[in-house]
């Protein structure tokens, strides 16, 4: 028996009768060979934490742009503390934990710069419109390995696809992502305003904190023990109506004091113009894009391959790019005396 295989054996004698077992996948869309080592899910795991644009997440908005400061989440730290909490929600309802790590450390990969706002302009732009969550499956199915993409088990790109809310994932793991991924931004946004000055401690709605709690981690240990009693043998995921109801309306509260004030308009309308005329530039000198993203190499349409650059594009690549093309550098004069 190959390690592999002893994995799997566990599998089926731990996981609960209604999660995902590794060998019965409905597959990927090219047979590989089997690895002796690893599951197909944690073999997934490892294909997307080694791919470039799961790197590229480092540089990428989470909530706010270009702060100033060592400890402020970017998309990478986001996409870390979503598979921690997925990882021990399906611990601890015995479903597959690979599964869930996979799904997790993929869900964002299709993410803009400048986190949602860059989404709603590539929305904008694009004729045939634009979310991060089909981007990230087109990263994963086409866009990673030199156009050959990374191969993945179904699950794991259904699970990417429909981690938002409103998603209907296949899988109980996928349900698990799509409830850490809302656990885990709502948490950190809280965090992080909190630390830039945007919120303060008394401006939190006290009677969802009595509910959820005071603290950060006294409220995703709520929410996350929530889960696993209303949910603990049975074939579902969700929170109690209760929790489930106040962590709805703190994700509201959110959107109003965080997400849509001033400060944060101002900065994203720069980043908006930016790219606006990033997208308009490049896509008029198609023949300026890398080879990998050209319309003729991709076999795309310009509107296509504009939109799969740009949306690869780190904070940082995006404000050097636009420098480069739209901000004349000086040079050194000499003044005759």
């Amino acid at each position: 028996m190959t390690v592999r295989e002893s994995w799997e054996a566990l599998e089926w004698q731990w996981l609960a009768p209604y999660a995902t077992h590794a060998t019965d996948t409905k597959g990927r869309q090219r047979p590989i060979r089997p690895c002796q080592l690893r599951t197909e899910f944690q073999r997934d795991r490892d294909r997307i934490v080694h791919c470039k644009s799961f790197r590229r997440l480092k540089h990428k908005t989470q909530c706010f742009i270009a702060p100033e400061g060592d400890h402020f989440r970017t998309r990478l730290t986001h996409t870390l503390e979503v598979s921690q909490i997925a990882r021990t929600i399906a611990r601890a309802l015995r479903l597959n934990e690979d599964l869930c790590e996979a799904i997790a450390m993929g869900h964002d990969l299709g993410h803009t710069p400048f986190g949602h706002m860059g989404e709603r302009i590539l929305n904008e732009l694009n004729p045939r419109g634009f979310s991060h969550e089909r981007q990230s499956v087109r990263v994963v199915e086409r866009l990673e390995n030199d156009g050959q993409g990374l191969n993945l088990c179904f699950e794991v790109r259904d699970g990417i696809l429909n981690h938002k809310k409103d998603g209907h994932p296949a899988t109980l793991e996928g349900r698990v992502v799509s409830l850490a991924d809302r656990i885990a931004y709502i948490n950190h946004d809280i965090d992080d305003a909190l630390r830039a000055g945007a919120l303060s401690q008394q401006e939190l709605p006290g009677e969802l904190l009595e509910v959820l709690g005071h603290s950060h981690g006294e409220r995703i240990d709520t929410m996350i023990r929530d889960v696993v009693e209303t949910c603990q043998g049975k074939a579902e995921v969700r929170m109690s109506p209760r929790v489930g109801q106040a962590t709805d309306q703190l994700r509201s509260f959110m959107f109003e004091r965080v997400y849509a004030r001033e400060s944060v308009d101002r900065e994203e309308k720069k980043a908006a113009r930016m790219l606006r005329c990033l997208y308009e530039y490049y896509l008029e000198h198609t023949a300026l894009l890398p080879l990998e993203f050209q319309p003729d190499h991709m076999r795309e349409d310009a509107h296509a391959a504009v939109t799969d650059y740009i949306a690869c594009m780190t904070d940082r690549f995006a404000v050097g790019a636009f420098a480069q093309l739209f901000i004349p550098k000086a040079e050194s004069v000499h003044l005759d005396r």
